[in-house]
Parts: C-alpha cells; sequence; structure tokens
C-alpha cells in the first residue's frame, strides 16, 4: 500500500500532469491564507482524527463567542444549516415561509428541501435586502416563518422585520450566509434572528472550502439543531434509530481547523478587504454617474460579499452578459450577481414567473460583481475598471452606472 500511495505521489509530480495556472487570469476570489491556516490544518493531519471532534467543538464556542450568542453547531453548508434549521423548529410540509428570491448565494432552496413552500417578497432597491411591507403582504394562515438576507453583506431592516415576525407570532430566521462582521444599529449581523445561518464557502471572506455555522439562544433549539445534524460520536457504534434521524451533516476536524484560524484572523481579513473596496472607489469613479455605494440609515458598518456594480437603467440584462463576457476575454473573472430563485426551473412548479417581482428583477438584470479578495493589487483594480468601462461602451449603452 505505501508504495502505491508513493507512486501516486510521485505521478502528480510529474509534468504529465501538472496543471498550468493562468497568473494573468484576474479571478473573481482568492481566499486569505497564511501561516496560519496552514499550520492549523497541518496541526489536524498530524493527529488521530480528521472527521468532527475536539477542533469543530472548539470552532463552534469561539464562533459564538464572537456573535455574543449562546450556540453555535457547525455544519457543512450554509443550505444544510437552514435545512436543519427549518427541521428543528417543525416546519415541513403544509407550511409556507417567506424569503427574498434575491441571493448570490441559494440557501433559500433549504424551504422546498424540508417539504414546505417558498414564498417570496420583493426587495429595496438600493439595499437589496427583503422589504418589510413586502412581507407583510404575503402572510396567510399557513406562514410559519420570515427569512431575511444581508444581502451581499447589507444588513436588513432587522428591527421592522422583528416587530412584523412577533405581531404574528413567527420564526425570524437570519439568512447571514453572505455577510460576516456587518453591523446593523451597532450590532453584528446574526445577533437578529431567533437563528442565524452563516456560510463559510468561497468567496466568503472567513472560507474553510466549504462550510456554514447555525446559531442560537434557544437551549431547546440548539439541542434540536445538533439532533438533526449528527449523532454524537458515542452514538455511532449504535443500531438503535434515536427520535430524529440525523442528516449526517456534522463539519470535519480538518475545515473546522481552517474556520478557526480565518476567525481568529477576521479582523485583519476585513480590514485588508476594506482596502480593495477603498481602491475599488477610487478607480470607480471615471465612470459617468458614479455613486457612493448605498448604505442603509441604520447600517452601523458593512463588509461587502462582493462588489458588486450596477449598471444603469439603458442597459439590458444581455448588455449585462456581454460586459461580462468581454471581461473574461480580456482575463477578468465577472459574474451576474444573481440568478433570483423565482426565475429558476424549480420554483415555476410554485407558479412563479418572469414579471412577479419587478424590483428583484430589474436589480438582478444589472448587477455584476467583480473580483473582491485581499490579493488583488492596485493595478489590477485599475484594469478590472477600466476593462468594464471599455466594455460598458462597447455594447453600446454608454458607461453610466449607479
Amino acid at each position: 500500500m505505501t508504495e502505491k500511495i508513493s507512486a501516486i505521489l510521485q505521478d502528480c509530480e510529474s509534468e504529465d500532469v501538472q496543471t498550468e495556472v493562468d497568473d494573468s487570469f484576474i479571478v473573481l476570489s482568492d481566499p486569505d491564507i497564511t501561516v496560519a491556516e496552514l499550520a492549523a490544518v497541518d496541526a489536524v493531519l498530524r493527529s488521530p482524527r480528521l472527521s468532527t471532534g475536539a477542533v469543530a467543538e472548539t470552532f463552534e464556542a469561539e464562533f459564538a463567542a464572537y456573535l455574543g450568542r449562546k450556540y453555535a453547531i457547525a455544519v457543512p453548508s450554509g443550505t444544510l444549516g437552514l435545512l436543519i434549521a427549518l427541521a428543528a423548529y417543525g416546519i415541513g410540509a403544509g407550511d409556507e415561509v417567506i424569503a427574498s428570491s434575491y441571493s448570490f448565494r441559494e440557501t433559500a432552496h433549504a424551504i422546498s428541501l424540508c417539504g414546505a413552500r417558498p414564498v417570496f417578497a420583493d426587495i429595496d432597491y438600493w439595499a437589496g435586502t427583503i422589504l418589510p411591507e413586502k412581507v407583510a403582504a404575503r402572510i396567510t394562515k399557513k406562514t410559519r416563518a420570515i427569512i431575511g438576507g444581508n444581502n451581499n453583506g447589507h444588513p436588513a431592516a432587522w428591527m421592522e422585520l422583528r416587530k412584523l415576525a412577533k405581531t404574528h407570532g413567527l420564526i425570524l430566521i437570519e439568512d447571514s450566509t453572505e455577510a460576516i462582521g456587518s453591523k446593523y444599529q451597532g450590532a453584528l449581523v446574526g445577533t437578529f434572528g431567533d437563528t442565524a445561518i452563516f456560510d463559510f464557502a468561497q468567496p466568503l471572506a472567513l472560507t474553510c472550502g466549504e462550510g456554514g455555522m447555525v446559531v442560537t439562544d434557544d437551549i431547546d433549539i440548539a439541542v434540536a439543531l445538533r439532533s438533526h445534524r449528527a449523532h454524537r460520536l458515542s452514538e455511532r457504534s449504535s443500531v438503535v434509530v434515536s427520535a430524529t434521524p440525523p442528516y449526517q451533516a456534522g463539519m470535519s476536524d480538518l475545515s473546522a481547523a481552517l474556520g478557526l484560524a480565518q476567525l481568529r484572523r477576521l479582523d485583519e481579513i476585513l480590514e485588508r478587504r476594506l482596502w480593495s473596496e477603498q481602491l475599488y472607489y477610487k478607480y470607480v469613479q471615471s465612470f459617468e454617474g458614479i455613486k457612493d455605494p448605498y448604505i442603509g440609515p441604520e447600517v452601523t458598518e458593512i463588509n461587502w460579499f462582493l462588489y458588486n456594480v450596477h449598471l444603469g437603467t439603458r442597459f439590458s440584462r444581455s448588455s449585462r452578459d456581454a460586459i461580462i463576457e468581454d471581461m473574461r476575454v480580456e482575463q477578468v473573472e465577472a459574474v451576474a450577481y444573481c440568478n433570483p430563485l423565482h426565475l429558476q426551473r424549480h420554483y415555476f412548479d410554485f407558479g412563479y414567473r418572469r414579471g412577479d417581482y419587478f424590483v428583484t428583477e430589474k436589480v438582478a438584470d444589472r448587477a455584476v460583481a467583480l473580483p473582491f479578495h485581499t490579493n488583488l493589487t492596485e493595478d489590477q483594480i485599475s484594469f478590472i475598471v477600466s476593462t468594464m468601462k471599455d466594455a460598458s461602451i462597447n455594447v453600446g449603452a454608454g458607461a453610466a452606472i449607479y
């Protein structure tokens, strides 16, 4: 067996299987990895346990402490985190859950995965977050929960959503899969929902490859979350099925080690991303009619998920796509920020069609996400902005954005 492994490693090191990396291509995301992360992963690789264990538990404890919440439960993704959260509240077939269709990460898929009906509400034109008054109009006798998202790092209108949930006796779930470190009325995102969901996949600021965290202050919900997530290590040899068959959705110590190292460096990572944001704004002012990135009046601090550019009203979805293709030709990875959920094939079965959510569609058709990470240089950001400006002129709509 040792000889076979050695042979595989030698093959991997041979020129025949080496993958050439094009350093000229500017990628959308690039994790902020230092010797701290490498050392943390190396320590787990040298330990007798790679799957869920003490490191994952430490990550949970420190993440809960970071937010000031009582319980944190590590999971493989934000989608699975929301799925087990809905299960913990007993939400399933026959229930309705109100959420936004406008999101880069499709965490809301968990609603239909648990058997409930997703009911979408439109968004605020500037913030991109779900509008409380639109949510209110969608509440029925079947509604069990509201999911508010901190889209692209911008906090939702949490005080209004909380008031709405309390008035109607609904569960309020906070989707913070695109946000970490942002603050609303001085408090960190992840502290407003009865339960909050985080995701640690790329291109999030805190990444461990794939992973997520569910946080809550309710001990009964925390117990239910753990029961739905996975059996405890001591229970794995048992043939007895408990009252709650788990999803086996734990986080490995290997992923947790990376996430824990990133959490301990989070302030540094966010500060470095802020530098990239400031450079973007310095160069993006060359566009006609540029406005400052929108920040709501009750938002204390924003840490953007991606650097989003909203094209002017004279741009169409096809011209947006042409700009993205032009930028790829010039070795810049740009993407459409959102393909609204209600326009995806799965949701056609629920009766949703184009035209149902005017603001969501209008914003999504003209939103372009540009490379945003700590490894960008000033020259690269200058090139990205000038390339997008040229591409927007090439499509014949001019260079104005807002």
